[in-house]
């Protein structure tokens, strides 16, 4: 009973440990600079909301990144379930080392990723921008959404299969009609993933974006600007409210669809 009174205990001051220095973010966000460095009710304001939103940088960079989320979760989508549909079902040579060069654009470090990406670019002449990024994204994302489509396939009786083909349906058919519908928590939770990890993505967006600026690289340059803490602050919990309902969101699509019998 005690020890696990020590490890309940432990788990908790580790989920403090990791969320404090966001409660900092939310709070200075808040904050009135000119009211000194201490915190009181009275030092409370709104008006860095109100200049963020005067800020056509900001809402530009904003755009951007919801813009190239949006693409790149689209290509995850498509790619990633025709990868998982075709590696679950299907023997063939090389199906392993296929597999793992899936995974390896999240498996490797996001700076090898990036000066890959930058470096196929050039080599095909191609000039960083919107596209560059959301196919940098894409590479990662594909993943995410290959691993939650293969995780409900794999649940997934064969006799589905078996009962469609009997009936006379090819294989698209049988994808279409009666797979694709018990993918659909697992399809809405790994597109709900990936939008959330390509806004907040940074190291291969540096290496894809040219002279674009996504929100987390505004964030970045920001670094460099201590007069404008209030608004990166704003900006940051922003972000945070903005990505955050989207994984916990994702999360109770898995859980939920692990949970339900009629998904196994």
């Amino acid at each position: 009973m005690r020890s696990k009174l020590i490890l309940r205990l432990s788990a908790y001051g580790g989920l403090a440990f990791l969320h404090l220095p966001l409660v900092f973010i939310a709070v200075s966000a808040f904050h009135d600079s000119s009211a000194g460095a201490v915190w009181s009710w009275d030092s409370m304001t709104l008006r860095w909301f109100a200049k963020v939103m005067e800020r056509t940088d900001i809402r530009d960079a904003i755009g951007l990144s919801l813009s190239v989320a949006a693409v790149a979760t689209l290509i995850a989508i498509v790619l990633g379930t025709l990868t998982a549909a075709a590696l679950n079902r299907d023997r063939f040579f090389g199906k392993n080392a296929f597999t793992t060069l899936l995974i390896m654009p999240i498996a490797l470090p996001g700076i090898v990723t990036g000066i890959a990406l930058l470096s196929a670019f050039k080599l095909m002449d191609v000039t960083p921008g919107f596209w560059t990024i959301a196919i940098g994204h894409a590479t990662f994302c594909v993943v995410i959404v290959h691993n939650n489509v293969v995780a409900r396939l794999r649940r997934l009786p064969n006799r589905l299969w078996e009962a469609s083909m009997d009936l006379g349906a090819d294989t698209l058919t049988t994808l279409r009609y009666v797979i694709l519908p018990q993918l659909g928590t697992a399809l809405l939770a790994g597109g709900i993933l990936a939008f959330a990890l390509s806004v907040d993505e940074l190291i291969v967006t540096t290496f894809t974006a040219g002279a674009d600026q996504t929100l987390p690289i505004w964030l970045l340059n920001q670094l460099g600007r201590p007069r404008d803490a209030a608004i990166t602050n704003v900006v940051a919990l922003i972000v945070m409210l903005l990505t955050m309902p989207l994984i916990v969101l994702a999360w109770r699509l898995t859980r939920d669809g692990d949970a339900n019998p009629n998904n196994r």
